[in-house]
């Protein structure tokens, strides 16, 4: 009998990827700036994907990150295993399990940096 657990591993990728370039691209159609998808399996346990985007204001950070959920949900049938920052609107993290969306207010990004720690990380093109 064969072994199904690479075609299991590749639909589970495939599904990853196309939520984090739902993610990306929904960001993009909401203002969001300075879009990143990083693939960050080989270097981090907890997730396959970040998606990393900056807001100019807290309105529009919680804007983003409602309608990335929204179109998650709608058009891929999944909710978020959990999500942080929704109350305070600088840095809302919104987990998908091996797929990870950070929304930042454009300062907050300034000061973590987060991509400065995945510099040898594969970029994901994610433009159309």
């Amino acid at each position: 009998m064969a072994d199904k657990t690479p075609n299991a591993e590749q639909a589970n990728d495939d599904a990853d990827v196309t939520l984090a370039l739902l993610a990306a691209r929904t960001a993009d159609a909401k203002k969001g700036t300075d879009i990143i998808v990083l693939e960050v399996g080989e270097v981090l346990a907890i997730a396959g994907y970040f998606v990393v985007c900056s807001a100019s204001n807290p309105r529009l950070v919680r804007s983003i990150a409602d309608d990335i959920e929204r179109a998650v949900k709608q058009e891929l049938g999944r909710p978020p295993v959990r999500q942080e920052g929704r109350a305070e609107q600088q840095w809302i993290l919104i987990d998908y399990g091996d797929v990870i969306v950070h929304v930042f207010h454009e300062e907050q990004r300034e000061f973590y940096e987060i991509e400065r720690l995945y510099l040898d990380v594969p970029r994901i093109d994610w433009a159309v």
